[in-house]
């Protein structure tokens, strides 16, 4: 590859791509709009997209990062989100904006676990641990949907002709563009009248979508896995919808602070952001990401970042 231009192969593989995501995507959209069919389909449109294009142009599977990587990229990709949601919510409930902890959920606990004559601390500290480990198979089962196709393949596909500050932007805006059609016509926004109004939503989705884009595209290049990502989407989505948003007691003006249509969680991920996106600026440097890598591990090739591949897990 000369220069930073993109390679034919690259340009042709992107474009079947999309064509089959605008296709797949679409039709599962439509499901879950008109018919509940909810988002776990939509969410794995993009591996669906991502396998025909790479039967299509005949790609090998092996070059979408599955090797587990690093152990140290995959515990960051874990603890990050929770500690952003930890951050976050702990300003939220200090100023008042949502209360802790909400006892209907401590008494949902309880009986669920079948934890009788177990207090409200012990349920919650018993189970709240348990549910950040174990619930992860689970969360998993609908982030890797995505993640095989934006960071298996997109991010790096990217990267091979692009700097981290375009791979970001770019892979970013498509990643909340495809989100669009449940939020401008399906349920993935707050009715309430006590929520932000739906620009104001929109705004800060898109704050929680680009922050995320640049964290875990830093962490799936650095990592050589998609497994980064994949943990990380994870991670987010378990602590935000199954901890930190039941555990939080609703007052009337609680919907405009919390999860990522509110007002606090975005902006608290939006400094975690900064700090990687100029982490990864000064890492990987002005040229190519791709180009950047090879000059300091000849090992990665142009097609298909092979640190990430089967035979790299460490």
């Amino acid at each position: 590859m000369a220069g930073n231009q993109m390679s034919a192969d690259s340009k042709r593989t992107i474009a079947v791509f999309f064509t089959a995501l605008v296709i797949v995507s679409g039709f599962f959209d439509f499901m879950a709009v008109h018919y509940k069919g909810g988002s776990y389909n939509v969410m794995w449109s993009v591996t669906i997209a991502t396998l025909l294009a790479f039967w299509i142009t005949r790609r090998d599977l092996r070059t979408l990062g599955w090797g587990w990587g690093p152990w140290r990229y995959q515990w960051m990709a874990f603890l990050i989100p929770l500690a952003y949601c930890a951050i976050g919510y702990a300003l939220i409930w200090a100023k008042g904006w949502g209360g802790f902890y909400n006892p209907d959920f401590a008494v949902q606990l309880r009986g669920k676990y079948g934890l009788t004559g177990w207090s409200d601390s012990a349920v919650l500290g018993y189970v709240l641990p348990l549910t950040a480990f174990l619930g992860m198979p689970g969360s998993l089962s609908s982030a890797l949907g995505e993640e095989i196709g934006w960071r298996g393949f997109l991010v790096p596909e990217l990267a091979k002709s692009m700097t981290f500050s375009k791979v970001v932007l770019i892979s970013g805006v498509i990643w909340g563009a495809y989100h669009l059609p449940l939020i401008l016509l399906g349920t993935y926004h707050n009715n309430s009248s006590n929520a932000l109004p739906f620009a104001g939503q929109l705004v800060m989705f898109f704050t929680v979508i680009m922050s995320a884009s640049v964290i875990i595209a830093y962490l799936r290049l650095k990592s050589g896995s998609l497994w980064s990502a994949a943990v990380f989407h994870a991670s987010h989505n378990l602590f935000v919808q199954t901890i930190f948003n039941p555990i939080t007691i609703q007052y009337p003006n609680t919907p405009k602070y919390v999860d990522e249509l509110g007002l606090v969680l975005p902006l608290t991920m939006l400094p975690v952001a900064v700090y990687f996106f100029v982490k990864g600026r000064r890492e990987f440097g002005v040229i190519a990401v791709g180009q950047s890598m090879q000059a300091v591990c000849p090992a990665i090739i142009d097609d298909g970042f092979e640190s990430g591949s089967p035979s790299s897990i460490r």
